[in-house]
């Protein structure tokens, strides 16, 4: 196992010694100020975007960015296979320059927590004054505000944040969408998403923010990258808080998730830690708010559909039908870039695999709320053969049937079960929905597994 250290500076006039909180942690140091004197790896993207708009968020929510732009390089970079000593928990150290050094580190516990229970990891977090000459890293706007944003609304790519903008379109509502990505594969999904939606809705012009934030590959010296990425949604909120300060007032930021994938009940137990998401459970949400509210920021986190499954999201829609011929172009998979290494050329290309989590939530979602699918997966047909449940092809497919299983001898469980991942604490008086959604979101997979099979070969 191997301790990192983050250290992030801000130029090269940025000397500053920083010691590592183990003698013996690896240490990157990582530069966000180009030559242009403008904040690197997207963030500057993030920013001139803004200012087109005649839009200038405050340095807390620019250190918020910065913090969740060191958190990206560190999860996506430092591998969890050979830096951990048991192929998951990482330690690491983020250390970076902010503009009120004694808000931030009163605030490291609450950040530590968030990032452990995100992540899986143990993270230290410290913060430092910036370098003279550094006050404001947010450049002033050179134009009018043209902004009319109302709220802001995560837009991924996927079928629910698809869902959720056209809901909010479709009410009148004028969100701006904010969109953060690395690869090309997310990229073409979250524009063919917004180009169709500007279609569909003509009259209401909203505003799209969309930044490539990402590390080279080989920013960490002696590790492969990392393709959990587990700390994708921190990146995601500190983009959407920064334009939400930036629109000014009181601003909600919705968060479009189904309560199926927000709560992430394990499978199994096996599915506990290393392989249970948390990017949006309430938990988490509720303490990146906590963040908020003592930053000073008036901005909550709003996912108005954590008591609905995929399928009911897809049903409600304000505008189904449209969701029925765009589906298609939504990108719901953990990992469509896997068809790259196909033998068949004509394979390769990026498609849904059809028998992840998310693929399975996702097909069933689709025929529960339009009675049909009409997306390319790998695997077309579940039932044409018996998949091999110790294989990829298989293995949660016999998760989702071994969970059913479970909840049909014992429907009791269910309320324990949503604990499982993390607290639900900070809502009391939702565990019963919490429970009808989990217990709904299974059945739903449920009825699309119907007659599939999956054993070991």
């Amino acid at each position: 196992m191997n301790h990192h250290s983050i250290v992030c500076r801000l130029g090269t006039a940025d000397r500053t010694a920083v010691k590592p909180s183990r003698v013996d942690s690896r240490v990157t140091e990582l530069s966000f100020i180009d030559g242009h004197q403008r904040l690197s790896y997207g963030l500057g993207q993030a920013l001139d975007q803004l200012g087109e708009l005649g839009l200038r968020p405050s340095e807390r929510t620019v250190d918020l960015a910065l913090l969740a732009a060191a958190l990206t390089a560190a999860d996506t970079r430092i591998s969890r296979s050979s830096e951990s000593q048991n192929a998951w928990t990482r330690e690491i150290d983020l250390c970076l320059p902010v503009a009120e050094p004694k808000l931030w580190n009163g605030l490291a516990p609450l950040i530590v927590t968030t990032l452990n229970f995100l992540t899986g990891d143990r993270w230290t977090v410290r913060f430092r004054a910036r370098p003279k000459g550094l006050a404001a890293l947010a450049p002033a706007p050179a134009t009018l505000r043209t902004a009319i944003a109302d709220s802001v609304c995560l837009f991924s790519g996927g079928l629910d944040s698809f869902i959720g903008a056209i809901d909010l379109l479709a009410a009148g509502k004028t969100p701006m969408l904010i969109s953060h990505h690395w690869d090309s594969i997310t990229s073409k999904h979250q524009t063919y998403c917004a180009k169709v939606i500007a279609m569909r809705f003509p009259g209401q012009p909203f505003h799209h923010l969309r930044a490539r934030i990402g590390f080279p590959n080989e920013l960490i010296a002696g590790s492969a990258g990392e393709n959990t990425l587990r700390g994708r949604s921190f990146m995601f909120f500190a983009l959407a808080a920064m334009a939400a300060d930036a629109l000014g007032g009181s601003r909600v930021v919705h968060v479009p998730e189904n309560g199926l994938i927000s709560l992430n009940v394990p499978l199994d137990p096996t599915r506990l830690g290393a392989l249970s998401t948390r990017t949006t459970h309430p938990f988490y949400m509720a303490r990146f708010d906590e963040l908020l509210a003592r930053l000073g920021l008036q901005i909550r986190l709003e996912n108005a559909y954590r008591f609905q499954t995929k399928g009911m999201m897809v049903k409600a829609c304000a505008d189904s039908a449209f969701v029925g011929i765009h589906a298609k172009h939504t990108m719901s998979c953990s990992s469509p870039a896997k068809t790259r290494w196909a033998r068949d050329a004509s394979a390769r290309q990026p498609k849904h695999c059809g028998h992840c989590v998310p693929c399975l939530i996702r097909r069933a979602a689709l025929l529960e709320g339009l009675a049909f699918d009409d997306t390319s997966y790998q695997i077309p047909d579940l039932k044409a053969k018996i998949l091999d449940s110790a294989k990829a092809e298989g293995i949660h497919v016999r998760g989702f049937q071994i969970a059913l299983a479970r909840l049909a001898r014992k429907p009791a469980r269910a309320r324990l079960d949503i604990h499982r991942p993390g607290p639900l604490t900070d809502h009391p008086t939702e565990l019963a929905a919490y429970e009808q959604v989990y217990v709904e979101g299974l059945r739903e997979v449920g009825r699309l597994l119907n007659g599939v099979r999956a054993t070991p070969q």
